[in-house]
């Protein structure tokens, strides 16, 4: 397999979250063409997950993962001699490319690895969430993420906190009349910030993000209304931070918790370099697939970013890589 010239074609289907079904389509087709049976897993209007397994085990005790999906915008690809660029092309269009190649290297050695490949991923992890529903006796699931070919001993969880502010509505000419929403809110966005969050000694630190902040009506109008998103990254569970959460931000505003993905700690392997991993992966929405292994080519410094890209070095280094583990679990 080219890898270099896969990973193009992958990223040159625009398949930003919420739009995969083309990429989908491209990788039913291709795989079937490189003898997989494949199949698709139905999860949303015309989004669909994508299992490919060989016809010799269809039920494998390995499986390799990761998504299809990418956040916008939309980047076509490009290349170098050492890189390819693109929307996807680490975050994690390389690495479907990295796990087919090595699914196919297995194959010729005897060992029959599942794939799959999920929807979703970058928003809500849909397709995960569907595809736990329908577990195929998996003992292992080996998910890619940039991680740069260092396996992952940790990754942090998520938790989303919504914060919402109410008012009263009055001419700007007589604020007495009124109750101004993002008065409210921003107090209580001061003592989130100043809030101390827990850390962990070989994970790092909570963090926080305010992500999103609106309200308001126009500068002559006192805000009946004002809401900010804000995106924890988890240390630890995240029970007591709630708690301190609410605490903090006080009662009059209202606060809800509309997402949470859990910490988790992974196995080591012998001889492999180690990493934690600072963001989410789908791995909390896959418990039904067997014991998780996060690893995979290519920096989440570069993801999401205008120049995304994908080192050549490291698409080759990560078939060796996945190929390596999956025997070690064998």
């Amino acid at each position: 397999m080219d890898l270099a010239r896969f990973t193009r074609q992958l990223v040159d289907i625009e398949s930003i979250t919420g739009n995969e079904r083309r990429v989908g389509d491209f990788l039913f087709t291709e795989l079937q063409r490189m003898g997989f049976t494949v199949s698709r897993m139905p999860v949303e209007g015309d989004r669909q997950n994508i299992w490919a397994v060989w016809p010799e085990n269809a039920r494998p005790e390995i499986v390799l993962s990761t998504h299809m999906d990418t956040v916008p915008p939309f980047i076509p690809s490009s290349e170098d001699e050492t890189r390819v660029y693109g929307r996807g092309s680490c975050d994690a269009k390389g690495i479907i490319a990295a796990q087919t190649a090595a699914a196919l290297r297995l194959h010729a050695q005897g060992i029959h690895v599942g794939l799959l490949f999920v929807v979703g991923e970058e928003r809500d992890s849909l397709g995960a969430h569907v595809a736990n529903e329908h577990p195929q006796g998996a003992k292992f699931l080996i998910n890619g993420e940039p991680t740069e070919n260092r396996l992952a001993l940790a990754s942090k969880g998520t938790l989303r906190a919504e914060i919402t502010a109410r008012g009263k509505m009055a001419h700007s000419a007589y604020p007495e009349l009124g109750e101004s929403a993002i008065d409210k809110l921003l107090p209580a966005l001061a003592r989130l910030r100043a809030m101390p969050l827990p850390s962990d000694p070989e994970v790092g630190a909570c963090t926080l993000n305010i992500g999103l902040i609106e309200g308001g009506r126009a500068p002559n109008v006192i805000p009946d209304y004002a809401h900010a998103d804000l995106l924890y990254r988890l240390v630890g569970p995240s029970e007591e931070l709630r708690k301190q959460i609410i605490a903090a931000a006080g009662k009059e505003v209202e606060v809800e918790f509309p997402l949470e993905l859990k910490f988790l700690r992974f196995r080591k392997v012998d001889g492999l370099p180690t990493m934690v991993a600072a963001f989410t992966t789908d791995i909390p929405k896959l418990t039904n697939w067997g014991e998780p292994l996060l690893i995979g080519p290519g920096s989440i410094h570069v993801a999401h970013t205008e120049g995304e890209f994908i080192p050549k070095s490291e698409l080759h280094e990560a078939v060796e890589l996945y190929s390596q583990i999956a025997r070690k679990l064998s």
